[in-house]
């Protein structure tokens, strides 16, 4: 057998160990290809969009490539590190720390070229799917069908395969020969009693509490000032949390008596402090990584629900239009009732003046009830009384996107002197008009008292009842003959925010599935490192007399604290993110972000449970 063969043969019956670095690595290279695929796809040439498209998809390409090496970096050193024992066996063998290196360098080559090999098929196999649901959440209006990416294969195996050299270089340049006795015990030698400092312990909780409170009490403008202090103070209260206050837990846990001696408490805390000081590296490190891809989908998700739900909330009537140009009005409206006629839309319509007036060196949108009434009333909203020498005030519940809020409790005292007053129940909401600030309703009499008016538009809403398949349609035509400021379309204004905001989301939600993945896959190393060790300590506790149901109680709560210790953390940080989000545009994020911290827990959850069946499967082997 050559040495080759050795190194080979080496990756071939290690399956277990290599199984998480080489599916983690094909995923990212699969990813990886599927962006390329996206970027260089003829179907994505020619428009400003399309060109916006495949801008987007070669940065999300080279983002998920740099985290790539870092993530496989990181990876191939853990596995070093459970490999002591090896290593120190093999010199007995009378192997050089140079033929060492030269074994890690090869057999991290065989992972990388068989990954990249097998993302690249996946990615072949797989991309007439993926590029369904791509053309589908892009909103591309073009079809993207399959095509054999050459250009793509060529560019995902040669980064790849430069990468995993690259990386396999680095690593046997870094290791380094240890004493012989040191690689031999391993993990059998003593690492002390786990200690914490009380003065560290009470800075993780300030820390966190400064950090969170901060968040959330930040309003406006004032979350973005805040934003990096609270950054900075909450990594460093997470990384005291898992290296200090977690072990300052599980000590004073193990002082209670009737706790510790609880049935199999025992063995769970014995050495649950060793594991969290060990693991709190990467424990650290999966909290921020997940941090991140959870901040970042529910970023994306809420900022477009945001966006949308602005667009729906301030234009309550499918159709309306609005213009200040006399002599163009009645031809404009009349080739919009043509269009719903060409289109087979029925609708039920209104028609007002919509009159501005100065007031405190700005001007305000005065109405008279009765027109209020009636576009209430296209809308099935309630209708309002004014009483004569009085005004009801139309709070403005629309998205904040900058508007100086005009005081809404004062008497309107207009510059011609006219002078009216919010009764005692003068404040409401109503989407009745699309108007984009505070505005009043006073008395048809009282209006026609008002001095003549700065500006005077006419405005028009369709409320369509039927035919709404040809909406998008009638759209396209009304936007391409009437001016864009005129006409306004709710359904063919979201569908253009989608159109731009779909890439954009595409990506994100990629991105973020990679770095949760390699969330998932650092604590799947960490666990089977302490495979071995696991094995000795249950093989020599099971003759004592511990039952089977036992153990698989032991195993359940382990491994699920190594699991959704760093999740529930980021889950806590993630909701703190998005709290601050929706404080900084002032919309409620709620909704969005259960939705995307439940996704990713659930997730979390049932790959826990794949990985807990062959961890408990691979102690029970030595019982």
């Amino acid at each position: 057998m050559t040495f080759r063969q050795f190194a080979f043969n080496n990756v071939i019956r290690n399956k277990r160990l290599y199984a998480a670095y080489f599916l983690s690595s094909l995923f990212t290279v699969m990813v990886f290809f599927t962006f390329s695929i996206f970027a260089n796809h003829p179907a994505l040439s020619g428009n400003e969009m399309n060109a916006n498209v495949t801008k987007g998809m070669n940065i999300s390409a080279g983002i998920i490539y740099v985290f790539s090496f870092f993530f496989i970096l990181y990876s191939m050193s853990s596995f070093l590190q459970s490999r002591k024992r090896e290593f120190g066996l093999l010199m007995i063998q009378g192997m050089s720390m140079k033929q060492i290196r030269m074994m890690v360098f090869l057999e991290n080559m065989v992972i990388g070229f068989f990954a990249t090999l097998g993302g690249i098929f996946l990615g072949v196999v797989f991309a007439k799917g993926i590029l369904l649901i791509a053309e589908n959440v892009l909103i591309i209006e073009s079809a993207l069908p399959f095509y054999f990416p050459t250009q793509a294969i060529i560019l995902t195996f040669a980064s790849f395969i430069v990468m995993f050299f690259l990386i396999s270089l680095f690593v046997t340049y870094v290791l380094r020969s240890k004493k012989l006795i040191e690689l031999i015990k391993g993990n059998k030698i003593s690492k002390g009693e786990p200690k914490s400092s009380l003065f560290l312990t009470l800075a993780a909780v300030i820390l966190l509490v400064i950090g969170y409170t901060t968040a959330l009490l930040a309003k406006g403008t004032v979350v973005v000032v805040v934003m990096l202090p609270v950054i900075v103070v909450v990594m460093v209260g997470t990384y005291l949390l898992f290296t200090q206050l977690s072990v300052y837990i599980i000590r004073r846990l193990r002082k209670k008596e009737s706790i510790f001696w609880f049935k199999t408490n025992m063995l769970l805390f014995s050495d649950l402090a060793f594991r969290m000081k060990d693991n709190a590296r990467t424990f650290f490190m999966v909290a921020m990584v997940s941090t991140v891809a959870f901040s970042a989908i529910g970023t994306l998700f809420g900022f477009q629900s945001f966006l949308t739900s602005g667009i729906k909330h301030v234009n309550a009537t499918t159709f309306s239009y609005q213009s200040n140009e006399k002599e163009s009005v009645n031809k404009d409206v009349e080739f919009i009732n043509q269009t719903f006629k060409e289109e087979k839309i029925v609708a039920d319509t209104e028609h007002m003046d919509m009159n501005y007036y100065d007031h405190a060196n700005d001007t305000i949108l005065i109405t008279k009830s009765s027109d209020f009434n009636r576009f209430a009333s296209l809308i099935n909203e309630k209708q309002v009384k004014v009483p004569d020498g009085q005004v009801i005030v139309v709070k403005y519940e629309g998205p904040n996107m900058g508007q100086i809020r005009k005081p809404i409790d004062e008497t309107i005292k207009l510059e011609s002197g006219f002078t009216l007053k919010p009764g005692k129940d003068g404040f409401i909401s109503s989407r009745a008009l699309p108007a984009s600030d505070t505005y009043y309703i006073v008395s048809d009499r009282d209006f026609e008292k008002l001095p003549t008016p700065v500006e005077v538009q006419s405005f028009y809403a369709w409320q369509v009842t039927d035919g709404e398949a040809g909406i998008m349609t009638a759209s396209e035509k009304l936007y391409q003959h009437l001016e864009r400021y005129k006409i306004f379309s709710v359904e063919y204004e979201i569908y253009e925010i989608m159109k731009f905001y779909g890439p954009i989301l595409f990506v994100g939600l990629f991105i973020g599935i990679v770095f949760f993945v390699s969330a998932g896959s650092f604590l799947y190393f960490r666990l089977y490192m302490d495979l071995d060790e696991d094995k000795q300590k249950f093989s020599s506790i099971s003759k004592m007399g511990l039952t089977e149901k036992e153990l698989k109680k032991v195993l359940n709560r382990q491994t699920a604290i190594l699991f959704f210790a760093p999740i529930l953390v980021a889950l806590v940080h993630g909701a703190v993110a998005l709290t601050a989000l929706s404080n900084l545009f002032s919309f409620n994020l709620f909704k969005e972000s259960i939705t995307v911290l439940g996704v990713f827990l659930m997730i979390q959850i049932i790959y826990f449970f794949i990985v807990r069946h062959f961890y408990t499967k691979q102690i029970k082997t030595v019982l």
